[in-house]
């Protein structure tokens, strides 16, 4: 990277504070700052779940199966667009008419506050350590892309790139603030604004990419034997079936997903925005995946992990390669935005109202939310730099509770549509998961503790259809569990009508609520913004004069298409 790369940089991160900060005079309570008022159109809530889904690992370890293993890593991802449609058609609207403001006050209702207490402290130990493992590789990959000169302070002399430290305290306090300002508003708008800036950097790539390589029908030729087949030995079909089905259950009930169907106006646009999410995820994967595709036929012998970023190093001019990088940094920083947001929230409504200020006033609540988004932003921080220290500690964690995500999520879109199943079909679908989970992918691991002579075959099964297994205690093992609770029960469960109460009550109140036209002329702006960067690169560049030149103008047309449509619907009304 070079100054021009370093500029554009610093302008996206000053551009993603100014919407936060901006965004932040929207908080006006505690509805405002975690479901953003209801007020959000249902296409920010689509592309904001859509980036939910990026992390560091999307270019890291996708872009790795993609270079080493072609064309199923897009297939796999496509079946994240499956189970997503799945959910727009099923769950999405279900959510939306609870009338509940976060998905904890959902989890009370149906089971109970011991249940959420459990949802809460599990899943925040599991979210919290993932987006923390998350946000050091991507300080990882970064820091590789950026020398920084002798004297300057946040420079690593061993390396003489930006310090892994100083880029963990970055990269983590930017999306801490914006997220504490701003609120669920600010990570829905960085959310579409990193979506943009993201697809526009991808999209840049391809064209230089396949020049690079000598044309798409060079690339066909010279790709390795199997690279277009759509499921190999390690990825099968069975794979993707399971690979669906545990994301139903992922996108259909994790809290992230969840507060995505809540915050938009109605029903209507909750299955809206998540078809335009599942839409996205069945055209998008092959696009953004070409980059480590077609480098794989310009350099056979690159590490995959490294492929991405190679691919961008190799055809991009100044300037854009600073996008790249911003456009790496928007990925983890979405997930991480919309993990603090929903816990925030949890810990204002079920820990600061519920034990201490049970009659604490909105702003009282918002100061609680954004003072636990800081507190919950500093621990992702600091586990994130302790990784180096913890030897391999977090994997650890990060395996052990993730035994307990479909057990936990299974039974939460359960009690959405079933109404006999309670806290005790939650504890026992745990329960049998969990130690199923230890039994297979701990004691009859290589070398565990129960691996002996008597159990030596099941061992080996085991460790060789390490997926079956994963899908057979995550999906499986719950669900046949929840179909036995369910038909055992003999009566209504009291948390249905607690839940049937609500949406009655929502229903009387009858709330109409419209969706605000705030951030489509946030995006028209950042487009118009993007369009001059555009320009300027082409006085700065040398070569791609008419690339950039022809991005910035789509970007003009599109930017001033949105002015006009806004103009003219404010007419209509």
């Amino acid at each position: 990277m070079n100054f021009i790369d370093y500029f554009i940089l610093i302008v996206y991160m000053l551009g993603i504070f100014g919407v936060g900060f901006f965004l932040s005079t929207k908080n006006n309570s505690a509805e405002d700052m975690f479901a953003a008022g209801g007020e959000s159109p249902w296409w920010t809530s689509g592309l904001s779940s859509f980036m939910t889904m990026f992390s560091a690992g999307t270019f890291v370890v996708w872009g790795g199966i993609a270079y080493e293993h072609g064309i199923v890593a897009v297939v796999i991802n496509l079946c994240y667009g499956i189970a997503a449609l799945a959910v727009g058609y099923y769950v999405a609207g279900k959510w939306k008419t609870l009338g509940v403001n976060t998905p904890a006050q959902f989890i009370e209702l149906r089971f109970g506050a011991a249940a959420v207490q459990f949802y809460t402290w599990a899943m925040m130990v599991f979210r919290i350590v993932g987006v923390a493992v998350s946000l050091y590789a991507l300080s990882v990959v970064l820091v590789a892309m950026m020398p920084l000169p002798e004297g300057n302070f946040l420079r690593d002399e061993a390396t003489g790139n930006l310090s892994l430290t100083w880029a963990i305290i970055i990269f983590g306090s930017i999306v801490v603030i914006y997220t504490m300002a701003g609120g669920l508003w600010a990570v829905l708008m960085t959310d579409v604004l990193q979506f943009i800036v993201l697809n526009l950097a991808v999209l840049f790539i391809i064209p230089l990419i396949f020049s690079d390589a000598g044309g798409v029908s060079a690339f066909i030729e010279r790709a390795p034997d199997g690279f277009f087949a759509l499921t190999n030995d390690k990825y099968g079909w069975f794979f993707m079936v399971g690979w669906v089905l545990i994301h139903f259950f992922m996108i259909g009930a994790e809290w992230a997903f969840a507060q995505r169907f809540i915050c938009v106006p109605n029903e209507k646009d909750a299955r809206k925005s998540t078809y335009l999410f599942g839409g996205l995820y069945l055209v998008s994967p092959l696009f953004w995946l070409l980059p480590p595709l077609v480098y794989r036929v310009i350099n056979p012998n690159a590490d995959p992990q490294e492929a991405y970023i190679l691919a961008c190093k190799t055809v991009l001019p100044a300037g854009m390669l600073g996008l790249m990088v911003a456009a790496m940094f928007s990925a983890t920083a979405s997930m991480v935005s919309s993990q603090l947001n929903v816990f925030a929230g949890v810990l204002t409504e079920e820990f600061y109202q519920r034990l201490f200020k049970p009659k604490a006033t909105e702003i009282e609540l918002l100061r609680a939310g954004r003072i636990f988004t800081v507190i919950l932003g500093a621990v992702v921080v600091l586990v994130s730099l302790a990784i180096p220290y913890l030897g391999g500690a977090e994997k650890v964690i990060v395996s052990i509770t993730s035994l307990m995500v479909g057990p936990l999520l299974a039974p939460t879109i359960w009690g959405l549509f079933t109404k006999k199943i309670n806290i005790k079909a939650l504890w026992l679908t745990v329960s049998v998961s969990f130690v199923l989970g230890v039994i297979f992918k701990m004691g009859l691991a290589k070398e565990g503790f129960l691996v002996g002579e008597a159990t030596q075959g099941l061992a080996d099964w085991a460790n060789g259809n390490g997926k079956i297994v994963d899908l057979i205690i995550g999906v499986v093992v719950p669900v046949a569990v929840l179909i036995f609770m369910d038909k055992s029960a003999k009566s209504v469960a009291e948390g249905w009508n607690n839940v049937e109460n609500l949406i009655a009550k929502s229903k009387e109140e009858g709330e109409v609520k419209k969706a605000s036209d705030l951030p489509a002329k946030i995006v028209a702006t950042c487009l118009l913004v993007l369009a001059l960067m555009m320009f300027g690169l082409v006085i700065y560049n040398e070569q791609d004069k008419g690339l950039l030149a022809g991005f910035g103008l789509v970007l003009v047309l599109i930017g001033g298409g949105i002015f006009s449509f806004l103009k003219i619907q404010k007419q209509k009304a």
